[in-house]
């Protein structure tokens, strides 16, 4: 991983509010899933939600299509990208839109035969205010009926960690099989996270064995709240996803979870007020010795 870290500020002032994750069962439909994602932006906004966090390839879940959707959303006024910044304005919410394939790089150049996969963050405004893309790809074999995976035949990893400023404190930003290498989320820390995200798509398989773990290891070592948004059912004969979309704070409790499959969203409170009271009875960040 790149030791570049990138920060986005906002003028939103940071306090304490609500967060939403959303889960969806999306497929290869994409006029389908966007009226889905619509759906539950507006029932997040009507319980005075400030940021929703959208699962991994809320808009798709079809690798084989990602380069072709990549090309299309290389700009600005791709399908998707209008569609969230129109929805993020109707609303006056913040997205976290999980992640969406796209085949121009941050600096604008152009990914060959590949395309990235970029978690945007979109203002109450409509602005794209900040991009993440994901850095871990999830090249494993998987003893379930789909067997192989192999992200980087479609994805070229990206090479920064990004936090970005957001009406309820400053978010570090990771997508899925990031969850693995803690070392991401120690950078997002040190940069000034109060708060992470995780959109995701794990597999059945491996979210039984290790999601809930990996979540609640990443919010205590970091003293941090997690946001969990993932896909959850059956995608394909071949593909489930485990859903189990949660919130979790710095103390590692699970505040919110859904733990049925299919689509819904859990709602909870950012507090950075507790946040504070973790670190400061138990400062372990101040004590590390070893760096």
């Amino acid at each position: 991983m790149s030791q570049n870290i990138e920060t986005k500020a906002s003028t939103s002032p940071v306090a304490r509010g609500k967060v939403a994750a959303i889960q969806l069962v999306s497929g290869k439909d994409i006029a389908f899933n966007l009226e889905r994602v619509a759906y539950w932006v507006g029932e997040a906004a009507a319980q005075g939600v400030k940021v929703v966090v959208l699962p991994e390839n809320f808009s798709m879940l079809d690798s084989y299509s990602s380069i072709e959707l990549g090309r299309k959303e290389s700009s600005p006024d791709g399908q998707v990208r209008q569609f969230l910044r129109g929805l993020a304005r109707s609303h006056g919410i913040w997205i976290i839109a999980g992640s969406l394939p796209c085949s121009v790089r941050p600096d604008g150049s152009t990914v060959e035969n590949r395309v990235r996969s970029a978690c945007w963050v979109i203002d109450a405004d409509g602005k794209e205010v900040g991009r993440y893309d994901k850095i871990h790809l999830f090249d494993v074999d998987v003893d379930d009926q789909h067997g192989q995976y192999r992200e980087s035949q479609w994805f070229e990893p990206g090479d920064r960690a990004v936090v970005v400023d957001t009406p309820v404190g400053r978010v570090g930003l990771s997508i899925c099989y990031d969850l693995r290498f803690p070392e991401l989320y120690r950078k997002l820390s040190e940069s000034g996270a109060d708060w992470m995200v995780v959109p995701a798509a794990f597999t059945y398989r491996t979210g039984e064995a290790h999601w809930e773990t990996l979540l609640r290891s990443r919010a205590i070592e970091n003293q941090v709240y997690i946001v969990a948004a993932g896909q959850g059912g059956q995608h394909s004969s071949t593909r489930t996803t485990y859903g189990h979309s949660m919130l979790v704070d710095p103390w590692g409790s699970v505040l919110e979870c859904r733990r049925e499959a299919g689509e819904g969203m859990v709602v909870g409170t950012i507090d950075p007020d507790f946040a504070h009271q973790v670190r400061s009875k138990m400062p372990v960040l101040q004590h590390r010795r070893v760096k």
